[in-house]
């Protein structure tokens, strides 16, 4: 954007990977949904190391369109790591992310942005009427909805839809990793954001193919994992490792009694048993796990001191405030 233009109130970012054939109807769509808007909007492609000539359209599409701005990526990063850059390039007051294959409506755009000036902090489009093979994609991903929002304690119909909207300070110092995109609205839900979702038009795929297969399940599982660790006891790891010690160390006190029991009673001598193994083994695991959470406990406190990182979120103040909160 020109520096003499005020900041977009709105940021429209575009993961791309070989979607050449969509992106010019793509860009006429958006405009044709932002226009209804009395507010100023930016649009940010981002070629996430596209192989085809998405690049070339990309460029051609920002030199007929001053709202436009293209990230290229020297190769592909994925999705999360496209979404991260556009964020980083935006300088909007609300985020808004969409698929470049034209399965997401940009007319819904309106829709995300009217809900977020009702006050809320995230909204989410749910593809209600997926156009999607049933076994294959909508049925795996009920099924990873339902996991993920009884592990997280929010429930949404649809993680997987990239048409989202959010209001940037709730991506303020936000750093995503993996397949973590899709996880935005957990973090926000844990913060106490105003989290709704609605209804979207989605629409069959027309040109290309999809870039997602099976093996994302296993990803979003393991990220998942990443993301309850991380909320959880991320400012007390002591309690997990401390735990797996604890753990350790009583299974190996329990071989140790049993095989002294063995021993004293002349059922079996040491060497017969693998419980003396097991006791040095449990006893040795758990003196290990108790020294990594304490090495964790200091990078913690290294982490957040260091960089005069806050352990909270402050909402908003009134009255007379006193101290540098």
């Amino acid at each position: 954007m020109s520096p003499s233009l005020p900041p977009p109130k709105c940021g429209i970012i575009i993961p791309v990977f070989n979607e050449a054939g969509s992106l010019d109807q793509l860009w006429r769509e958006i405009l044709q949904g932002i226009s209804s808007l009395d507010v100023l909007c930016e649009i940010i492609f981002v070629n996430d190391g596209s192989h085809d000539a998405s690049g070339e359209v990309l460029d051609t599409i920002a030199a007929n369109d001053p709202r436009v701005q293209v990230i290229h990526f020297r190769r592909n990063f994925g999705q999360t790591a496209a979404l991260m850059a556009g964020i980083d390039a935006s300088s909007a007051e609300v985020v808004l992310a969409l698929d470049a294959d034209l399965q997401n409506d940009p007319a819904d755009i309106p829709l995300l942005l009217s809900k977020i000036d009702e006050g809320y902090d995230v909204v989410c489009g749910w593809r209600a009427r997926r156009q999607d093979a049933f076994f294959s994609r909508v049925l795996i991903s009920k099924f990873a909805n339902k996991i993920i929002s009884w592990i997280s304690g929010i429930y949404l119909h649809d993680y997987g839809c990239t048409l989202k909207a959010y209001r940037r300070e709730l991506l303020e110092g936000v750093r995503l990793y993996g397949e973590m995109h899709r996880f935005v609205p957990v973090y926000a839900f844990w913060q106490g954001a105003r989290i709704c979702e609605v209804p979207v038009n989605h629409r069959p795929r027309i040109h290309g193919k999809s870039n997602y297969g099976l093996e994302r399940i296993v990803k979003v599982i393991l990220d998942l994992v990443v993301v309850k660790f991380l909320h959880e006891y991320s400012l007390k790891p002591m309690y997990v490792f401390g735990g797996f010690a604890l753990v350790n160390i009583a299974l190996g006190f329990m071989a140790g009694a049993l095989a002294l029991y063995f021993k004293l009673t002349g059922e079996k001598s040491f060497i017969e048993t693998p419980l003396p193994l097991l006791f040095v083994m449990g006893c040795v695991t758990g003196v290990m796990c108790a020294l990594l959470g304490l090495l964790a406990e200091l990078i913690i406190r290294t982490y957040y001191e260091s960089q005069g990182k806050r352990t909270y979120a402050v909402s908003r103040r009134s009255g007379q405030t006193t101290g540098d909160i």
